[in-house]
């Protein structure tokens, strides 16, 4: 019985502080902006469309919500959102840089890429 107990208690602390871990992950603006370049390739360019391995329609992302960027990257990552691509991408991030980038195109709007694209 006091195995258990004792069971219990270390699986409730484990779960307590992965969420806390996870919960203490905050987005840097700052961060964001000198990591963006594997995005802004594809995700800055308005009306792009890749064709491999079919044809995609590519997301403008900036001032899309923070939370959306951030879930939709551990999507890739977990291989719950299927592209080949933006897997190998989501799969080389941290959760830190998930949160930074996903900070970066929030708060940054439309601007983020206009000012980034060549005129």
């Amino acid at each position: 019985m006091r195995r258990m107990t004792a069971a219990v208690l270390l699986l409730g602390a484990l779960i307590s502080t992965q969420t806390q871990a996870q919960a203490e992950i905050k987005g840097q603006i700052s961060a964001g902006a000198e990591k963006n370049a594997m995005c802004i390739g594809c995700h800055g360019i308005a009306g792009y469309q890749v064709i491999f391995p079919e044809k995609y329609r590519v997301p403008m992302i900036s001032g899309q919500s923070e939370k959306y960027i951030y879930n939709a990257l551990q999507a890739y990552k977990k291989s719950e959102r299927k592209h080949p691509t933006m897997k190998a991408i989501a799969a080389s991030l941290s959760d830190q840089d998930m949160a930074d980038l996903a900070a970066f195109y929030a708060h940054n709007g439309k601007t983020a890429t206009a000012a980034a694209t060549p005129k």
